[in-house]
């Protein structure tokens, strides 16, 4: 692979010759475009960490193990980056994956210009990437992303584009491959003022990491206040109005009514025709 830069789409893989390599984020900063910050989660054979340790982030920027670390932001001509260095010849053989992960911080990744994953060959000072996959948010209101996945395969690794988007933010992604999150730490949300004679619902603790407010509950959380009725559980037909929310299938639609128990229907047939 010396000396070819693989362009990446979204599914495909690329042998690695490589055994430590650099993950690096690049994007082009501006008005309005958020903060986006670099994580690594490692995960056993199950696709989930081992313990909490396994992820490396700008809280913990380091793995124990020091095989696996994330280096400081850069300013470069062609945009702000930011990198995770993994040592993946030295990773305990318990590790089968590195997910590369971003995050981003003020908005969602719809505001986010020419985010791009780069792997280079930790061991060249320069050169160009080894391969390069051109991240692009699905929705628009994506607040964390796997941007790629290092994997072993045989005795080598493989790296392997994904570009798949979570509206929950980092706590989402990390929740969702086994990391363990206080939830005592996210300032509780005001809830939806009410009329007087009905006493306001508690609303459900934010996410610490999202960024975005939906105008829309999503799956898991409360209806409206202002709807005539409350509305039933997911996996029950919702209101023509209600959106589905991010990733879960579109609402079924209303069953029909159910037949009137006396109703007769009327004689038919030519043996009740009158003579």
């Amino acid at each position: 692979m010396t000396g070819m830069t693989h362009a990446m789409v979204k599914g495909s893989n690329v042998p690695l010759d490589a055994m430590a390599v650099r993950a690096v984020l690049r994007w082009t900063p501006g008005a309005g475009v958020p903060d986006v910050d670099a994580s690594a989660l490692l995960l056993g054979a199950g696709g989930r960490v081992r313990s909490d340790e396994d992820f490396v982030f700008y809280n913990q920027p380091r793995h124990p193990s020091g095989l696996v670390r994330r280096l400081p932001k850069r300013s470069l001509p062609e945009g702000l980056t930011d990198t995770i260095e993994a040592d993946l010849n030295a990773l305990d053989p318990s590790v089968d994956q590195v997910v590369i992960a971003a995050s981003s911080d003020g908005a969602a990744f719809g505001a986010v210009r020419d985010l791009r994953i780069m792997i280079h060959d930790a061991a060249a000072a320069g050169g160009e990437p080894l391969a390069v996959f051109d991240v692009r948010a699905e929705t628009g209101e994506e607040t964390a992303i796997i941007c790629g996945e290092l994997y072993r395969r045989g005795d080598g690794w493989k790296f392997r584009a994904v570009g798949q988007g979570y509206p929950t933010g980092l706590i989402g992604l990390a929740t969702a491959f086994g990391i363990s999150v206080d939830e005592a730490e996210p300032e509780p949300r005001q809830p939806t003022p009410a009329p007087p004679s009905v006493p306001p619902a508690p609303a459900p603790a934010p996410d610490s990491q999202a960024t975005v407010l939906h105008q829309q509950p999503s799956y898991g959380y409360p209806q409206p206040t202002a709807a005539p009725a409350p509305q039933p559980a997911y996996g029950y037909p919702q209101p023509t109005s209600a959106q589905p929310a991010y990733g879960y299938p579109q609402p079924a639609a209303a069953a029909a009514p159910a037949p009137d128990p006396n109703f007769v229907l009327p004689p038919q047939g030519p043996q009740f025709i009158r003579p």
